[in-house]
């Protein structure tokens, strides 16, 4: 079974951390969005935070400010994620730097192309 947080997922449908969520589900991947605002994206349950996530979830593809990006790489590790997407906008770096610190595999790259959607038919 293919599992993805989306960090930074979005209940606006305009926002890319929202069509990330539409595109890994029509996909059919497991997705799990994370949002401190929302309780429910795309019918979907919604986590608070990184921390509360299942245990066994793969792979995480951030819709972040950089900055924040260093410390949620922390969170997800200690998930045991092994894999990350820094989406256009996300990467830096610090970020790159502190996932090869964590083992993180980093892709730097649009995570909605990389499963072979295109974000602007979503």
């Amino acid at each position: 079974m293919k599992t993805i947080a989306i960090v930074g997922a979005s209940a606006n449908q305009e926002k890319f951390g929202n069509k990330a969520v539409r595109a890994y589900v029509q996909q059919g991947w497991t997705v799990y969005p994370v949002n401190p605002k929302e309780s429910e994206i795309e019918g979907l349950k919604a986590f608070r935070s990184v921390r509360e996530l299942p245990v066994g979830v793969e792979a995480a593809s951030l819709y972040l400010p950089p900055n924040l990006v260093p410390g949620i790489l922390q969170d997800l590790a200690a998930k045991g994620i092994r894999k990350v997407w820094l989406n256009p906008g996300t990467e830096s770096d610090a970020a790159i730097e502190r996932a090869e610190e964590l083992g993180i595999e980093t892709v730097v790259a649009c995570s909605i192309v990389g499963i072979g959607v295109n974000p602007h038919d979503m």
